[in-house]
């Protein structure tokens, strides 16, 4: 064949189509030209293939730069010389010049350039069978380290797009593999080839672009957060009319392009966190039943965002996530709750407050819409859920407790999240008296103050640590005296002697009040038992009148001087009528030190005082000191009836017994510290000892003579 194609084509020329000047190269592939037109009009295409053949081996394959020139400038001037008839010879012409786009020589892969953007003009949809193979060359060319051989791409580049938007032949499902393979390539020259291609072809009618755009979507966010402005702004312009598209369109697959911008939204790009929000934000309102799936994934893709550092993006994934809530989806339609409750329980431990909150309205969310299937995932939520009562942010909290009041509908979720808050209030001494009050004043709120401090009092009666369960009655008695939302119950307390509510509520606060002494006498202070309060003063030993004790005394007269007393204060005015409650206030004033100031403020409002001819004041020497004799009427006052209706002796011996638990557990641990002190300053003794019998011994001395007796 090659002898043939010699016999073809005289030898001169084919010495200047090697030659290293390009005219003369130009001048033998002219005469090429001429000579194939001859043979294709005479139809002898054997010897055109020949030629070919003579081209490609001898030349296009040659060691030599030059001969691989000539070769290429050939295999174009047989391509013109064929015409109409050059389709049938494409098979043999392409390959060689999409070989020489690999050359080392620049200028080789210049004249490949050159003689494919000639070829394609002559046989334009012709050579759509080999745009995948050509598409590949451009796209490395696309990025050539010679600028000439870059700017000859481009040509041939717009050449071919001309000639795909025009063809029907073009095959968009052979072409997205190849697309989808290019997309995360990095370098900038080949990012802009590729956003070119997919907007021309994206604007072709009979190309459906929009259906492969899962294949390619992921590649365009990751341009979003190119180096180069001017990529970035293609990439937008791409995704935004795609994002037009979609909502234009009836058939779009929402759920693999929501898997895509789920990944994007936690970018670190600012730019791409907002495009892959905003995209989710449409889809949500577009999506439908396609998107219930996924709502999930959505989810922990919107809850980062919502206290992301740009404001656009927050206020767009806080739209979304509204939308989100809205939405009426069942398990029928997909709707996983479970995985819902996944993310939300993650997001609890958000960094972020607005997360955090956003996570628990998700809890309510669910537990309004289908308690049944929420409480098949409690047992994995609630120890979460329990630990967020100890959040850094009130408005945390507050939400938690309104979660937990809804779960605590069922009696034995109540008990397990009241006796959690006493653990931890055990655990943790600073959140009770940095949050204890908010918490419970809370829960009395949305669960009932009564159920709430009877189940408080019914676990503290067991309590076995004797400190912490002073110290918890204590706050929650200073809670009682202070809170506005347990008015209710103060109301109720006062009608402990006349009425069975008042009295059964009495009764179940007592038995756990006794831990406290100063929290008992508060008790009694407002069920206006006053005779059993004076007892109750009257019971106490010396061992009980100590810093603690007169520290919580110094707060309730201060309390008695606030609202919440004031009708103690006006029962001041009959003091016939309630001799018990002077007798208690004056036994209150004789346990507080004369220097201190709730000493004057008990003394100056009982001097205020007007005494009836049955209370007899009698003043010693002593000014400060005053002795209140009660008479035989002052006896006969209207707390007697009531008494009967709570036995108030075994009352007395009940807190008599728990203050002596008290006093028992201080004498141990006062003899506990002077054991450990004893411990340790044997131990020191020892380890002084065993020093000295290890140290040098000094040098022994003869001994002295003893002296002379004298005579």
């Amino acid at each position: 064949m090659a002898a043939d194609a010699l016999s073809i084509i005289p030898g001169a020329v084919l010495r200047n189509l090697a030659d290293k000047l390009y005219e003369k190269r130009k001048n033998a592939a002219l005469e090429i030209e001429g000579i194939v037109k001859q043979l294709s009009t005479a139809g002898e295409h054997d010897k055109i293939a020949a030629v070919i053949g003579l081209l490609t081996n001898d030349f296009t394959y040659s060691p030599q730069a030059n001969h691989r020139k000539g070769g290429l400038i050939g295999l174009a001037a047989v391509t013109v010389g064929l015409t109409s008839e050059a389709a049938q010879h494409l098979e043999l012409i392409v390959p060689p010049v999409l070989n020489s786009f690999l050359d080392q020589d620049s200028r080789v892969r210049y004249y490949a350039c050159e003689a494919l953007y000639n070829i394609a003009k002559v046989v334009r949809g012709d050579f759509i069978i080999y745009f995948n193979k050509i598409f590949d060359a451009l796209c490395k060319l696309s990025a050539d380290s010679d600028a000439n051989v870059q700017s000859a791409a481009h040509l041939l580049d717009r050449l071919v797009k001309d000639i795909v938007t025009e063809s029907d032949q073009f095959s968009i499902e052979e072409f997205i593999p190849l697309l989808r393979e290019r997309m995360n390539v990095l370098n900038p020259y080949v990012r802009q080839f590729l956003v070119g291609w997919i907007t021309v072809l994206d604007s072709v009618p009979d190309i459906d672009m929009l259906g492969f755009l899962p294949d390619f979507l992921d590649g365009l966010f990751n341009m979003l957060s190119d180096s180069s402005h001017e990529i970035r702004q293609q990439a937008d312009a791409a995704l935004s009319e795609f994002l037009q598209e979609i909502k234009n369109s009836p058939n779009v697959d929402y759920g693999r392009m929501a898997e895509i911008l789920v990944r994007r939204a936690g970018s670190p790009d600012e730019f791409t966190r907002l495009t892959s929000i905003t995209w989710i934000n449409e889809f949500v309102k577009l999506g439908g039943e396609q998107l219930v799936p996924y709502y999930a994934d959505i989810l922990g893709a919107i809850l980062p965002c919502i206290s992301d550092e740009e404001e656009k993006i927050r206020v767009v994934a806080r739209e979304t996530n509204e939308e989100l809530r809205a939405i009426k989806a069942d398990q029928a339609e997909g709707f996983d709750i479970g995985a819902i409750l996944v993310i939300a329980k993650r997001e609890l431990n958000s960094e972020h407050e607005a997360t955090r909150i956003e996570a628990l309205h998700w809890f309510s969310t669910l537990l309004v819409r289908g308690r049944a299937e929420f409480s098949a995932y409690l047992d994995g939520i609630f120890e979460p859920l329990l630990n967020a009562l100890s959040d850094p942010s009130d408005a945390v909290v507050l939400l938690v407790l309104e979660v937990h009041a809804r779960i605590a509908e069922e009696y034995h979720h109540f008990q397990h999240l009241m006796s959690y808050l006493i653990h931890t209030f055990h655990n943790n001494h600073v959140l009770l008296e940095k949050r204890g009050a908010l918490i419970v004043r809370r829960l009395c709120v949305l669960l009932g103050a009564e159920k709430v401090y009877r189940e408080f009092s019914t676990i503290l009666q067991t309590e076995g640590d004797l400190d912490f369960a002073s110290t918890m009655v204590q706050a929650l008695n200073l809670i009682l005296l202070t809170s506005t939302e347990l008015a209710e119950l103060r109301s109720l307390l006062k009608k402990s002697l006349v009425d069975t509510c008042g009295k059964d509520l009495f009764l179940s606060l007592y038995a756990s009040w006794c831990h406290s002494p100063m929290a008992t006498i508060s008790l009694c202070l407002l069920a206006q038992a006053y005779n059993h309060a004076s007892s109750v003063i009257q019971s106490l030993g010396e061992e009980d009148i100590n810093v603690k004790f007169l520290v919580q005394l110094d707060k309730l007269i201060r309390l008695l001087e606030t609202p919440v007393f004031a009708y103690l204060r006006l029962q001041l005015l009959e003091p016939g009528k309630h001799t018990w409650l002077l007798k208690t206030l004056y036994g209150l004033l004789m346990l507080l030190p004369q220097q201190s100031a709730a000493f004057k403020i008990l003394r100056t409002r009982l001097k205020t005082v007007p005494f009836s001819e049955n209370l007899k004041r009698t003043s010693s020497a002593n000014p400060y000191s005053q002795i209140l004799q009660v008479t035989e009427d002052g006896n006969r006052n209207q707390d007697a009836p009531n008494y009967s209706a709570i036995d108030f002796s075994s009352r007395l011996q009940q807190f008599g017994s728990m203050q002596q638990q008290h006093r028992n557990h201080l004498k141990n641990q006062l003899q506990s510290r002077k054991s450990a002190s004893a411990a340790v300053l044997s131990q020191e003794i020892q380890r002084y000892e065993e020093s000295q019998s290890s140290s040098t011994p000094e040098i022994s001395r003869p001994p002295s003579r003893a002296p002379k007796a004298i005579s």
